[in-house]
């Protein structure tokens, strides 16, 4: 698949391979479990739309709009980029679903608004895993500052001709960014994260883990964790990605999703060192 070895392979970025990548995210979303991009479609094909539900909803949705979404999300998937929707078709689907205020989770499940982070996963914790299950986002930041962009090693190739001023210009404004996250300057660090992120030449599972823990600084919890799946659409099986998704997710109020991600995550580090331990 093209749009795969763009993003996964070359870090490059088209209006195709962005709508490719929604599809994943809804399909994530509504399923409540993440699917390889590369069996997507075929999993959803020709399948009963509510067995391919989150079970967790426990049926307290539409299966209209489920059913809606899912055809969407099928759409954004299609292996070939000229049959897929533009941004435009996709507001136009989505907008009219969009008919009750927005509510926030906790009310939405009768959960009282306390803050307190996912229960302890099963496996040993590394720092930042640690970080993570006790919402230290003073400490998350340091482990972020320290690790600087070594996990992004091999999520990039660029050619000689995609080095232009352009180029230049990006990698300005993520150094402009990298001072001001040290700073912790996080409204100016997501700022400059953005004018490299917009650019979309080179991709960043490392500015995305950054502007994510940036926003939840600054009390954006919706945005943070955006930021968290994209960093795990570039990076698959990074740990930080899942760290990330939790501590969101448990600023959301959601509880069992964010002791899952980080049951997940703990899983993948320790996966990661036994590969380690054994080359």
């Amino acid at each position: 698949m093209i749009e795969l070895i763009n993003i996964c392979v070359l870090g490059r970025v088209t209006p195709e391979s962005v709508i490719f990548s929604f599809g994943t995210v809804l399909l994530d979303l509504l399923s409540g479990k993440h699917i390889p991009p590369s069996h997507a479609l075929d999993m959803i094909r020709g399948k009963n739309i509510l067995l391919l539900m989150d079970s967790h909803l426990e049926g307290h949705f539409s299966s209209e709009e489920a059913t809606v979404v899912f055809d969407l999300a099928s759409q954004c998937l299609q292996y070939e980029p000229r049959e897929r929707p533009n941004s435009k078709d996709l507001v136009t689907t989505l907008a009219p679903l969009q008919n009750k205020p927005d509510v926030p989770s906790y009310v939405m499940l009768g959960i009282p608004k306390h803050e307190e982070g996912p229960p302890t996963p099963q496996q040993p914790l590394s720092p930042m895993g640690d970080a993570c299950s006790r919402m230290d986002l003073t400490a998350i930041h340091q482990i972020l500052v320290m690790t600087h962009y070594k996990d992004d090693e091999g999520t990039n190739e660029l050619s000689f001709q995609e080095w232009t001023q352009q180029m230049r210009d990006m990698l300005e404004a993520r150094k402009r960014g990298d001072v001001a996250f040290r700073d912790k300057e996080f409204k100016t660090a997501i700022d400059c994260y953005s004018q490299f992120i917009d650019v979309g030449t080179m991709v960043s599972p490392t500015v995305y883990a950054r502007r994510s823990l940036c926003y939840l600084l600054c009390d954006q919890p919706d945005a943070a964790l955006r930021d968290a799946m994209q960093a795990q659409c570039v990076y698959p099986d990074w740990s930080t990605a899942f760290y990330m998704q939790a501590v969101a997710l448990a600023k959301l109020d959601m509880q069992k999703d964010a002791a899952d991600m980080l049951n997940e995550a703990a899983a993948l580090e320790e996966k990661r060192q036994r590969g380690g331990r054994g080359s």
